[in-house]
Order: C-alpha cells, then structure tokens, then sequence
C-alpha cells in the first residue's frame, strides 16, 4: 500500500513494531509454522508457491498450529521504544485459509519488561479480521506503551503487524548533554523532499545501513539544481555537529551537501506545503562540503555555523544521489517541543 494510501494516524508517525528499529518478539503462545520474528519485519510479506519446511507450507509471517481445546493465542512485542499509539495495521497477507477470525491487542509502559503483575490495557477491543488483508485499527488511547499484547483468535497466522505511534522523547538527563535529534527513535521525522526514488524512510534509522537500498536516494537529475529532504526534529534545539554517512554508496554517492535550518515553532497549517515553498531561504548551518564514497562525514567546530534553536533542519546533496544515514547532533534549548 502506497504511503497516501495509509489512514490519517499512520501520517506522521514511525512503525515502533518494525525489527529494523529494535523491535523484537518476546514471547507466543506457539510459533509451529512461523516465527513470531517474521511477523516484525519491514518488508511487505511474500509468497513462494512451493516452499515447505519441515513443519510443513512456509509462510511468512507468524502462524501457529490449529488449536484443538478451547483458548486462544496471543504475542508480546517489545516496542522500538516508548511511544504514543496511534492505530495498528494488522496484515493477513497471503493467509487465506489460515488466517485468525479475530484479533485484539493491549499494550502497557514496562521499561524494563512486562511480568506477572504487569497491568495491560486493552487498546483493541476485539476486531474481526479477513483473508489476505490489511486491517487498519485506530487507538484512541492516551498514555505510554512500550509493549504490545496480540491476541488472535483463536488461532492462525498474521504476516505483518504494524503499531503506528510517536516515540516519546526521554529529556531525563538530557538537559546538559548532545544527542542525536534527527533519530526516528527520539521523534525525529522526515516531512518533505524533492525526490525519493528509491526510498527515504530509513535515513533517520539507528545504526548504519546494511546495503545500498537502506537509506534515502534519488532518480538521476536532469534538470539544473539540486536534491533536498527536510527533518522535524524531536525537539527545539541548538545544533553542534551533523554526520552524513554515505555508506554503501559508491558509484552515486553526491558530490556534495549542505544545511539550512528554521525554528517553526507555532507555525500552524499545511507544514509540508510550507517548508516545500520555504525552506530554501532557511539559515544556512552547513555550507557546501565535499562527499566522498562509502564514509561517515562529521562536521563539527568550525563548520557547522552557530544558529539560534532549531525546530526542522534541510539537508541538500548536490545534484543528486544517495546517503544512507543523516544525524544531527544538539542540546534541548528552552519550550523544546517542535
């Protein structure tokens, strides 16, 4: 499904279920015929007609065996981080006679991990689910989570799920110290750019990318000008130090990047529309600096021009090309809230 295909609580927000980010299962019920792992991954699922293991037809997702006594099954996923939940994809796909009837889900805000005495609250009640299908829920719950419970019933198999949320940003011990603010895991969000072809949604991810695909790259230009992506930050800032990692970009790495900064704190409407119009005549932090292939890039001291706090920073690359991860460094300035 297309990104302007998505619901309105998807927008805006990051997948904190994706084991990309750090996601990762912590306990199913039963795993006979699929991993709980599968279920997590970014990728959408596939179908290979004839592939069977030794359990039997490999799928992919997480699948249990039928239930022959009464009960239900249900998963704990630990999320990437601590966030708000916005609503949940729950993705049946290729299950067709094997997928659950029903599903509910609950989450609760247990740092160090849920136990017995862990208190969940029901954030799904439950929902009827369909054949090879996504299933779009919204949450209308406040508070914090930091694990989800699934509950299928009463058994079968689920491709994808997906828990659409905002991370909550952890200033405990922050207030003196830099720190990554352009990290999807603090908040930091990708808003608008000029093109991205091949992919842009894993720039802000946590640790380096794994292969030429993992970040964010452009068609080849052929028009005069340059490329540009525009980053929220998780929060009001002053920035000290940018790295740019062109890792795994050899042959289409850009010649060069810059950038500008704004504080657009209280600006209201279409934010998106505005920084696309705007954004071009922001301060300049950066100026123009030379890329090489497959290195980490850090400009810091002298480079990087001190401004006032920043909400939302726009990275350029001359022409055009890839870059792979994208961390802006800085210290929490007063009202930190984008």
């Amino acid at each position: 499904m297309s990104a302007g295909a998505l619901p309105a609580f998807a927008r805006g927000t990051i997948n904190l279920a994706a084991a990309s980010l750090g996601a990762r299962g912590l306990f199913a019920t039963d795993e006979f015929f699929g991993p709980l792992s599968r279920m997590l991954a970014d990728e959408p699922a596939v179908f290979h007609p004839g592939r069977y293991d030794e359990h039997g037809k490999w799928m992919d997702g997480w699948e249990t065996r039928r239930r022959r006594g009464p009960g239900h099954d249900h998963a704990v996923v630990a999320l990437a981080t601590i966030g708000h939940i916005r609503g949940f994809d729950v993705d049946t796909a290729f299950f067709t006679g094997n997928y659950p009837t029903a599903c509910a889900i609950e989450g609760c805000h247990a740092p160090d991990g849920p136990d017995d005495a862990t208190v969940w609250t029901e954030l799904l009640s439950p929902s009827p689910l369909g054949p090879s299908a996504q299933h779009f829920f919204d949450c209308a719950a406040d508070g914090l989570y930091s694990h989800v419970r699934l509950r299928i019933f009463p058994d079968g198999g689920v491709a994808r799920l997906r828990v659409y949320g905002v991370p909550a940003l952890d200033r405990k011990g922050r207030e003196n110290e830099a720190f990554d603010l352009a990290s999807a895991l603090s908040g930091g969000q990708v808003i608008a750019l000029s093109n991205g072809h091949y992919g842009h949604q894993r720039l802000l991810a946590p640790g380096r990318g794994i292969n030429m695909g993992d970040g964010w790259e452009t068609s080849r230009r052929r028009e005069p000008g340059h490329e540009w992506i525009v980053v929220r930050l998780a929060a009001r800032a002053t920035v000290e130090s940018i790295v740019v990692d062109t890792a795994h970009f050899k042959g289409n790495y850009p010649d060069a990047c810059s950038v500008q900064a704004a504080d657009l704190t209280g600006t209201t409407g279409d934010l998106p529309t505005l920084v696309t119009a705007a954004s071009m005549f922001w301060q300049e932090i950066l100026p123009e600096q030379k890329l090489a292939a497959d290195r980490i890039h850090t400009f810091d001291g002298h480079l990087v021009k001190r401004a006032d706090a920043v909400t939302h920073v726009r990275l350029n690359i001359h022409p055009d090309g890839g870059i792979s991860r994208l961390r802006v460094f800085g210290r929490l300035a007063e009202g930190g809230k984008t």
